[in-house]
């Protein structure tokens, strides 16, 4: 099976940039690999050559690194030149943590869809403040002990510890739009599922798109429902996406995502993304033949070990794995006297 993967996979190149370094990827196009204090270790951000100055695409985290290492990019490779945009594909920490210090250090304008930079501006305000009632209510009913909820009252907030106060005003960007870049067109194509309204960027010139966590290479975007939402069906958004990605770009389209190499093959990768969740919706669904809380299900979803680390992400996971079938009718839930949710078979 891998080796059948790797004949319609492959990667674009052989070598990829050293973490802060720079390397062309295309016509106009350079590629900056920036490091991560996260698991992942570095996201990929995108420097498109604009005239006489830059846009750039995504920004890394809000640390001293991320910015010691943009302002010797600015200077060099990119020569001082100005730049006029800062183009955010959503709002997750990775991708928009250094936006704000960004276009305050360079002048560049923020470009980013409504839904991303308003519920961006929305989590960032929650530093400092207690946790909610309602997301302590939300995971006691996945299962959470008292030793799990207070770890997220402690952890709440870390968001905006990330993400540097986006700009007052910003550019807004939408599914479909045209954006001129340089000497080069890029249509917006918005996913949702992951975030709520994650725009990628294709240009049929030079058949690229830039993904950011729409499509990756190896590894699955995590798609979460969250205690602001939680009947929300976000799998539904995702899979939907996925499909209409499809539709929209070329098999031998270059990827450049926001993790992991760039490649070609997206039509191969797409599809395994779609039975990947479809699998395990499957296996969920079958191990619902007894009562079963989301902290429950996780062998369904996840290989990998399931710890303080990871916890909330995969609770979030897995909710929207149960919300999905729940929605399909596939699946019910029931509140016990205590506020816990169990789930069994529609």
């Amino acid at each position: 099976m891998k080796e059948h993967r790797n004949k319609l996979i492959k990667y674009a190149f052989e070598q990829r940039p050293e973490a802060g370094e720079t390397m062309p990827v295309a016509d106009g196009i350079h590629w900056l690999r920036m490091p991560l204090p996260f698991v992942l270790g570095t996201i990929n951000l995108w420097l498109l050559e604009d005239g006489d100055g830059w846009s750039i695409v995504d920004t890394g985290v809000n640390v001293d690194d991320s910015k010691d290492i943009w302002r010797r990019v600015l200077e060099t490779p990119m020569g001082s030149r100005p730049v006029s945009r800062c183009i955010v594909t959503h709002m997750h920490p990775d991708h928009a943590g250094c936006a704000g210090w960004f276009c305050e250090h360079t002048g560049a304008t923020l470009w980013m869809p409504r839904e991303e930079y308003f519920l961006c501006r929305i989590l960032t305000a929650d530093t400092g403040r207690p946790a909610p009632e309602a997301g302590i209510s939300f995971y006691r009913a996945a299962g959470y002990d008292e030793d799990m909820l207070n770890r997220y009252v402690k952890m709440f907030g870390m968001f905006g510890k990330f993400v540097d106060p986006l700009p007052e005003s910003y550019h807004r960007i939408k599914d479909g739009e045209v954006i001129s870049i340089g000497k080069h067109d890029w249509q917006v194509i918005v996913g949702r599922g992951h975030s709520p309204e994650h725009a990628c960027l294709y240009c049929e010139e030079l058949n690229v798109l830039i993904s950011g966590d729409q499509l990756l290479p190896t590894i699955s975007s995590n798609v979460s429902v969250f205690p602001t939402e939680p009947a929300a069906d976000p799998l539904h958004d995702w899979l939907q996406s996925l499909e209409l990605l499809k539709n929209s770009i070329p098999e031998d389209v270059l990827v450049l995502p926001a993790h992991g190499r760039p490649f070609r093959g997206a039509h191969v990768r797409l599809d395994e993304l779609i039975a990947e969740h479809v699998d395990g919706l499957d296996k969920l669904e079958a191990m619902l033949d007894e009562p079963r809380r989301a902290i429950d299900v996780f062998p369904a979803l996840f290989r990998r070990e399931i710890d303080d680390r990871n916890r909330m992400m995969a609770t979030g996971e897995a909710i929207a794995h149960l919300n999905y079938l729940v929605s399909e009718g596939r699946a019910r839930v029931e509140e016990d006297s205590h506020g816990v949710h169990w789930y069994g078979r529609g």
